[in-house]
């Protein structure tokens, strides 16, 4: 079933206790077919994960989470002994963890999850007994969850606060479906407009996968807020014609000096803002920060495969001879950013001293 209009949709959920399982709103197929995938065992998690049925760095760390207590579910149902138990959830960790290298969000809830039980691939064996590992899993991956939840709230009201007036050009999806909670980028627009705001929302496609028209368009006529959807090549010309007040986006990896990588075009919208005069926000929780980077050419750009771009939706638009190029994200420099919304409030201007300020030690 379609969400209330005005509400929220959920993209992740846990089904039951430690014995439980994980069920993902299946954004391949929205916004024709609202369908939820239930995940009982690790390669089903992974698959979600790598196919974009879930999507967005805050989560997928989130179901990367929940799929480490599967993979203990996992060990217990094989009734394995300690040690083969332990591995096994180690190994099937680290899988998770590695479905999608560029987003941060996803190895840090995997380590996170882990690490709150005492867990960590130097481990020899398990601190606690199998039931009650599971249990304390759960706890963990639930703290995530709720924790993503709390983020997109204060996010959305450091942000409201920022906006300026005029409408408002996004890229790709940043709402309730590609988070925990209520949104990054997307929960700015929402907590604006219920502030009473009013503005037209206008998204772009976001090829060569249309997260822009097929989801986040479908979030707005769920929450009830104006939508225009523009190719991502009519940018420029939307942004030239004055009506644009602010460009907002997420983020899959932030380094500690500014550098955001984000779904592909993101880069170039930031260019054609700069150019335009147009101030560009990025709006991301503060898991999304990798401090150990300052450079963005040191982020990882995950390539994904040719159908993508020469055949969408299967069906070809390009000669079977042509390769095709398909990076996955852009990495976007400090300097061509606004401010960067998180929520322990907003760094601007976007430099390494004010991110160490904002986030302080983590």
């Amino acid at each position: 079933m379609s969400p209330q209009q005005g509400t929220a949709p959920v993209s992740v959920r846990w089904v039951g206790g430690p014995d439980g399982h994980l069920e993902l709103l299946d954004q391949t197929r929205l916004p024709g077919e609202v369908a939820w995938v239930e995940c009982r065992d690790v390669p089903t998690v992974i698959e979600a994960i790598r196919s974009l049925r879930v999507r967005g760095a805050p989560a997928i760390g989130v179901a990367g989470g929940y799929g480490v207590v599967i993979a203990a579910a996992e060990a217990r149902q094989r009734n394995l002994p300690p040690r083969e138990a332990l591995t096994h959830l180690l190994a099937a960790a680290e899988e998770i963890a590695a479905a999608r290298p560029t987003a941060v969000n996803l190895r840090w809830a995997v380590e996170r999850v882990l690490r709150e039980v005492g867990l960590s691939a130097a481990v020899g064996e398990a601190p606690l007994p199998a039931t009650d590992l599971d249990a304390a899993l759960l706890r963990a991956a639930r703290e995530i969850h709720d924790e993503d939840k709390r983020l997109c709230t204060a996010i959305g009201r450091y942000g409201a606060d920022l906006l300026p007036d005029g409408d408002i050009l996004t890229h790709c999806n940043t709402g309730a479906l590609a988070t925990g909670g209520d949104g990054t980028a997307l929960a700015v627009v929402t907590t604006a407009w219920a502030d009473g705001r009013r503005f037209r929302v206008w998204a772009d496609e976001t090829r060569p996968l249309f997260q822009g028209a097929r989801l986040t368009a479908w979030e707005l006529v769920q929450r009830g807020i104006p939508v225009t959807v523009l190719c991502d090549s009519a940018a420029a010309h939307l942004l030239a014609t004055g009506r644009i007040g602010c460009c907002i986006v997420g983020a899959d990896r932030i380094t500690a000096g500014g550098d955001t990588a984000n779904k592909i075009g993101t880069y170039g919208l930031a260019v054609l803002a700069a150019a335009h005069g147009v101030p560009f926000y990025v709006a991301a929780p503060s898991s999304t920060f990798d401090l150990s980077i300052v450079d963005g050419t040191e982020i990882p750009i995950e390539h994904r495969g040719a159908a993508e771009v020469t055949s969408p939706w299967g069906r070809a638009i390009a000669p079977p001879e042509a390769e095709a190029f398909n990076p996955a994200f852009d990495v976007t420099p400090a300097r061509l950013i606004r401010g960067i919304i998180t929520e322990r409030g907003v760094i601007a201007p976007v430099t390494q001293a004010e991110v160490a300020r904002v986030l302080g030690r983590r």
